[in-house]
């Protein structure tokens, strides 16, 4: 088959070229399989998870924004897999799971189950509880878990921010994760 027959006469792409989503699976596709295939053992499925992973990755806004890509890609390909072992162990117990679940796809699922008033209500709650348990450790505490734990913020760009050492940002993300771990009642999840 010919270059033109593919991407059509006025195709403005040279044979050499390719686009940003060949690029993508290029550079993924490999690592992502064999990640699946050691965690399934199952040929099938990694092949399925691995497409699911470069969906989601091509369907994510502003991939040249991601900071660290492969970080990025591998979270959605350990979510994916958890996803996978939870249905099938809700399948093995004989939980029922409507054939809808099963048959749709993993992308819409999680947007349905995201956006659910009930998650985003808990979410607000979970939150605010949260943030009343670093109130009572200070100020400066509470901005510096809320700046790397909700905005992601790495900790020497915090410590840039606010004028402090890196090993004070440390102290105070620790004694925040400390704070809410006894709160919890087991170890920091965060």
């Amino acid at each position: 088959m010919t270059h033109d027959a593919v991407y059509g006469p006025n195709a403005e792409r040279r044979a050499d070229e390719s686009t940003p989503l060949e690029e993508l699976d290029s550079r993924f596709r490999s690592p992502l399989m064999a990640f699946f295939v050691r965690r399934t053992r199952d040929h099938a499925l990694a092949q399925d998870l691995t497409q699911e992973t470069l969906l989601r990755l091509i369907a994510a806004r502003q991939i040249t924004a991601i900071e660290n890509l492969e970080s990025y890609v591998f979270k959605i390909a350990v979510n994916l897999l958890r996803d996978q072992k939870n249905l099938q162990a809700r399948a093995r117990s004989g939980a029922f799971v409507p054939i809808e679940e099963a048959a749709a796809s993993e992308i819409e699922r999680q947007l349905v189950e995201y956006l659910s008033p009930e998650r985003v209500l808990a979410s607000k709650d979970s939150l605010a509880d949260v943030l009343r348990a670093l109130d009572g450790l200070g100020e400066r505490t509470r901005d510096i878990f809320v700046l790397f734990r909700l905005e992601r913020m790495k900790q020497k760009d915090i410590a840039v921010l606010l004028g402090v050492g890196k090993s004070t940002v440390e102290k105070h993300v620790m004694k925040a994760m400390v704070c809410l771990a006894a709160r919890n009642g087991g170890p920091a999840s965060w």
